[in-house]
């Protein structure tokens, strides 16, 4: 699950696209480069996000960056596949 789009579906988050940072039992973390940062990840339920099947992003050697998670997100937004 680690490496994949996902949208928040509960909370005041909701509609929010992330990436899955780490799988920790029911709960994931996720950060979206901007707000939720790799260092400051928010704990989201699993029940509470919509998977994104068809998008992937590689975990780099050395760990994700904020500018690259932010410019993954930016780049789905813009084929027109979520609202921000």
């Amino acid at each position: 699950m680690t490496g994949m789009f996902a949208v928040s579906t509960a909370g005041h988050d909701k509609g929010t696209v992330y990436i899955i940072l780490e799988e920790v039992g029911e709960y994931v973390y996720v950060a979206d480069g901007r707000t939720r940062t790799v260092d400051r990840p928010k704990k989201k339920n699993k029940k509470h996000i919509q998977i994104i099947k068809k998008i992937q992003m590689e975990k780099p050697q050395d760990g994700y960056k904020d500018l690259e998670i932010k410019r993954a997100i930016k780049e789905y937004q813009e084929e027109g596949n979520v609202k921000s």
